[in-house]
């Protein structure tokens, strides 16, 4: 717990911005989601949110179009589905029920520490979070340092271990794969 600041104090402090965390503990399903997926910044989640309001709000409006627009609504319909389903946010392409249900978790699932997870390349998300800030991933050919990376489908099959990490070192050692020739390089 943290200790009740003194007058002089709370008076010191009165002209920064910072984060009011009295006023966040009410939001309960926030302060969760935040432990859940081991977002680092707040700022992130709220901006989940709001991605995730936009999408609704945009399926509720292409649902409500009516039937002299049936062909520019199927049409939009189907490039938010297919954008979606590109970016990992939604598993079927069908209908716009999915994109009305859309949450900010979707996003976080996203995030690379929580793929390196599913890959099974983390035994948790605590790991996970550290080996991407120390630098041992790379998607593609960059290095990420930020877990804050949202991946999508089409990249998550390139989501591997930086050359000269030693947790691939251990990995190729434990597979008893190590080509020391490889290592030198």
């Amino acid at each position: 717990m943290v200790r009740k600041l003194k007058y002089h104090e709370q008076k010191l402090l009165r002209r920064l911005e910072l984060v009011s965390w009295e006023a966040a503990a009410g939001n309960l399903a926030e302060v969760k989601a935040l432990r859940r997926y081991r977002l680092g910044r707040r700022e992130d989640y709220v901006q989940y949110k709001a991605l995730a309001r936009t999408v609704r709000t945009l399926a509720r409006r292409l649902r409500d179009l009516g039937p002299a627009s049936a062909a520019f609504r199927t049409r939009c319909a189907a490039a938010l589905l297919e954008k979606l389903y590109g970016l990992g946010l939604v598993n079927c392409r069908r209908s716009l029920a999915v994109c009305e249900s859309l949450s900010a978790s979707a996003f976080c699932r996203r995030r690379l520490p929580c793929l390196l997870v599913k890959l099974r390349m983390a035994q948790n998300l605590r790991h996970a979070v550290t080996f991407v800030e120390q630098g041992h991933v790379r998607v593609g050919p960059e290095v990420v340092t930020d877990p804050a990376l949202l991946i999508p489908r089409a990249v998550e099959d390139f989501i591997t271990w930086v050359d000269a990490s030693r947790l691939r070192q251990k990995v190729l050692d434990y597979n008893q794969e190590r080509d020391d020739f490889d290592l030198a390089a």
